[in-house]
């Protein structure tokens, strides 16, 4: 019994006013909730989806536009020009007039939910609208950090970081050309610091701040030793953002494990990189690999890198357990292990890992607050559901990002001491 009554505590702690709450395992009206008990439901799926925000936490907030369609604009300011002209003594100058551009965008919805039955919650050892709600709070924040994400990450201002091989330095123009030598180095971050500044960028708060994945994080503290700051040294503790891990050449970087990746593209059977079976010296457009591969021809051909050297595959042959690639351009010199991988990424199938550098009003998000992400329960018996044998958790948002000021945001493309494993998101 006491079991019982924990569950139904549980219960009540979760579930959003929009369908009801459960009481004795029956979901009940809403309409009973207080108006306080609603605010503090609503918030919690809200709370729990937020925790994996990252990226737009440093966007320009907007509200979700009530009644007004579904357009929302955000609007940006341009800077004045230098007074230059010497004002003539008592007379007033022309003065200037404030320069404002509108960014107009639409608005999109997301949203899931998950459906269980009367069995389900009658028999189950743990309450499963908590758990679904826990699963959907999740979904609901990386669904909409990856929207705002994949609109930030489209900007025309971008660096690559330099292969360092021993002593030798060699410049990245491409992304194509980017391997696990790559590596984000604290020249980079001063170079990216750099850039904003000769672009005005206002910072945020007092630094620039930086969205980093966790491998090029780890690269990036082994080069720069005693000059990475640890939040652990941070003087006020209150200051630290979301997923902050320290701080260099003046910019605050932010782990995400959802920094952008890119890798090679797919060949075939969900293998993007394949290994060279064995030593060939000869020219041939036949090359022989270690993964099993099934049989087919391409109506397309598939662009590949062979060692670096961009190419195609035509079709794909078995025999005697040995998958066979059909080259549209015939290859020597190859040695047993040698990659062989789709496009994409860096050319020995290295993934590229993205870092943002932000300054402050870069893009614009919607709000997740005031109605921009709703928790939604329906009890037993909604909708064509005559036996009340189906119930439902799930969540709904409207959401859309917008780049505002394209020289305010700088990404800069690099390697890892683990792009050879690393799968793109």
């Amino acid at each position: 019994m006491k079991l019982f009554d924990l569950q139904r505590f549980a219960a009540g702690e979760v579930i959003n006013t929009t369908g009801g709450m459960m009481e004795n395992g029956t979901i009940t009206d809403a309409s009973s909730l207080s108006a306080e008990m609603k605010t503090f439901y609503d918030k919690t799926l809200i709370t729990l989806a937020s925790a994996n925000l990252v990226h737009e936490q440093f966007g320009q907030k907007r509200p979700i536009p009530a009644n007004n369609g579904k357009t929302i604009q955000f609007r940006k300011f341009s800077r004045l020009p230098k007074a230059l002209k010497a004002i003539t003594e008592g007379i007033t100058p022309k003065g200037n007039k404030l320069n404002v551009t509108g960014v107009t965008c639409t608005v999109d919805q997301y949203g899931d939910y998950i459906e269980q039955t009367d069995m389900l919650e009658l028999t189950a050892v743990d309450n499963t609208i908590v758990e679904a709600t826990k699963e959907l709070a999740g979904q609901a924040g990386l669904t909409l950090d990856t929207v705002v994400r994949n609109e930030i990450i489209g900007g025309t201002n971008v660096c690559y970081a330099p292969c360092v091989e021993s002593d030798s330095v060699t410049e990245i123009t491409s992304r194509a050309d980017i391997t696990d030598n790559c590596r984000l180095r604290v020249k980079d971050v001063f170079r990216a610091a750099a850039e904003l500044k000769a672009m005005n960028a206002p910072k945020i708060g007092s630094h620039y701040v930086a969205i980093v994945h966790p491998y090029v994080a780890y690269d990036l503290m082994q080069d720069a030793g005693e000059q990475w700051i640890g939040i652990q040294k941070y003087a006020d503790p209150q200051t630290i953002l979301r997923g902050e891990v320290g701080t260099l050449a003046g910019v605050r970087f932010v782990e995400s494990t959802e920094a952008k990746i890119y890798g090679p593209n797919e060949i075939s059977d969900g293998f993007s990189r394949l290994h060279v079976h064995a030593d060939s010296s000869a020219s041939s457009a036949q090359i022989a690999v270690s993964e099993v591969l099934s049989e087919c021809t391409f109506a397309t051909p598939v662009a590949v890198y062979v060692n670096g050297i961009e190419n195609t595959v035509t079709a794909i042959s078995n025999e005697d357990g040995i998958s066979t690639l059909t080259l549209g351009t015939p290859v020597e010199n190859l040695s047993a292990g040698d990659i062989i991988c789709g496009v994409g990424g860096g050319k020995d199938g290295s993934a590229v890992f993205c870092t943002l550098f932000l300054g402050e009003n870069a893009y614009g998000v919607t709000d997740i607050e005031g109605g921009g992400l709703e928790h939604i329960v329906k009890q037993r018996g909604y909708g064509n559901d005559p036996l009340n044998q189906r119930s439902s958790v799930g969540w709904k948002a409207t959401k859309v990002a917008k780049r505002l000021i394209e020289e305010y945001l700088l990404r800069y493309e690099s390697g890892s001491e683990f792009s050879a494993t690393a799968e793109t998101n």
